[in-house]
This record gives C-alpha cells, sequence and structure tokens, in this order.
C-alpha cells in the first residue's frame, strides 16, 4: 500500500495531494461552463474597470485566470504548487502571469480584485492561517478593490454528505468517503494504479457564514454582500449550495 503522508518538506495534505495528476484527474469534469458564466457574472456586479487587475488566489492549473485574461482583465495567478504553476505558464502573455506563492503571505502587488474561487480556503490546520489569508488578502486590494471568497455552504454540503461512492475517471476507480469530524469535512480517496495502491485526505473547515464573520472582524475587513450560487441568487442558510462572500 502506498500512502501519500505529510512530509517535513511538504507538511500539509493539500501540498501532496494538489501536486499529483490523480487530483486533476478526479476533478477533470468540473463544469467549466459553469465556471464561466459565475465569471462573467461576478466582474459583471463588481463593475471591474476595463483591463483591470485580478489576483486569482490559489488558482492550480490556471483555467479560472485564463478565462479572465481573455475578458480583458490583467491576471495574476498564484498557487502552492510548484507543478501546477509549471502547467500554467504555458499560457502566460504581457497580462497574463503565474507564480508559486503561499496565499497566507501577502503578495507584493496591489490589484481591483482578489478572487479565492471554488473552495480554496479552509484547508489549514489553525484559525491564525485562515485569519493570515483574510489579512493578506486586504493587503493585496487598491484602494478601491474587492474581494471574493467562493466557499461551500456548508450547511448544504453537511445534510447532503453523500457517506461513499466510486467514480471511474480514465479508467482509474477512485473509492470515495465522506464525513464531518472535529470541524472538518473530511475526504478520503482511495484507488489503485498499475498494481500500486494510493490513499489521500482532503480535509476542509466546516466554516459557516458566522465563522467568516468572526474572521472579517479580526482582520478588519467589510463584509459588503454574500451569495448563494454562482448565478448570485440570494444566500439561504440551508438551501444555497455556495457562499460567496464579497468584502473590503
Amino acid at each position: 500500500m502506498q500512502e501519500i503522508k505529510p512530509t517535513q518538506e511538504n507538511p500539509k495534505w493539500y501540498a501532496s495531494w494538489f501536486d499529483t495528476p490523480f487530483y486533476h484527474i478526479l476533478y477533470k469534469d468540473r463544469d467549466y461552463d459553469e465556471a464561466q458564466l459565475f465569471m462573467d457574472k461576478l466582474t459583471d456586479y463588481l463593475n471591474l474597470p476595463d483591463n483591470g487587475s485580478i489576483l486569482d488566489l490559489a488558482c492550480g492549473k490556471g483555467r479560472h485566470s485564463i478565462y479572465l485574461n481573455s475578458l480583458g482583465y490583467n491576471v495574476t495567478g498564484i498557487d502552492l504548487s510548484s507543478q501546477s504553476i509549471e502547467y500554467a505558464k504555458q499560457f502566460e502573455n504581457e497580462t497574463l502571469k503565474f507564480d508559486v506563492h503561499d496565499m497566507t503571505k501577502s503578495y507584493p502587488k496591489r490589484f481591483d480584485a482578489v478572487f479565492n474561487l471554488f473552495t480554496s480556503f479552509g484547508y489549514f490546520e489553525t484559525d491564525d492561517c485562515n485569519l493570515k489569508t483574510i489579512k493578506a488578502i486586504k493587503s493585496e486590494l487598491n484602494p478601491t478593490g474587492f474581494g471574493v471568497i467562493d466557499f461551500m455552504n456548508v450547511n448544504y454540503v453537511i445534510k447532503n454528505l453523500v457517506p461513499q461512492d466510486t467514480k471511474v475517471v480514465d479508467g482509474i476507480t477512485f473509492h470515495q468517503k465522506r464525513k464531518v469530524e472535529n470541524g472538518y469535512i473530511i475526504k478520503d480517496i482511495s484507488f489503485e494504479v498499475e498494481g500500486q495502491h494510493f490513499e489521500f485526505q482532503e480535509r476542509v473547515k466546516a466554516l459557516t457564514l458566522e465563522h467568516f464573520e468572526r474572521l472579517f472582524e479580526k482582520a478588519g475587513v467589510y463584509l459588503l454582500d454574500v451569495f448563494g450560487d454562482y448565478k448570485l441568487k440570494k444566500y439561504h442558510h440551508e438551501d444555497s449550495e455556495r457562499l460567496i462572500l464579497i468584502f473590503k
């Protein structure tokens, strides 16, 4: 059995899992059309300036950065995964750049908007790191800039949690088990490739709107609006699939 565990060099689960090709295989069927519609709605709502600057925080392989750049924005995508950034760099141009960076630390530029999309938050073991990330976002915004965190609505997720299932992608059978434990939503993923057994775990803090409000207060940022889906419909505590926070 090959179980990928954190090491001194790679101490966090997301540092190892996100850097594997299997992560991208498992999630390759994400809805690109829905994501692009969300970007259209969000940038229109924020009324960002023509050629405005956007920081895509935890950008992965850069698909949202690339699309935002196609809309005319100057985009910088940052991610902790060096392999994802290496892949994304092939798409760079004069107005699209990618960089390896830890999002708990302030990036040395200022932007019209900072986007943290598709539940790319809450991976950390401590609220201190969550708070550092929000403070970093605040420092990355110019005086008229907006921060956006697109998180899952944990109330909806827990209510609709599927304890286990299997998913076959590219000939790989991924066995997925889900649970809520110690304030985290946890997914255990196991599969075999060429006779080798792999196990990974995803752990995301079950942060509610109330959690974020407390973090925002500590960070000195102001919550402006809350939406419940990618069409920017009103947030409902139990029934919305997403928790989309607009702040500055």
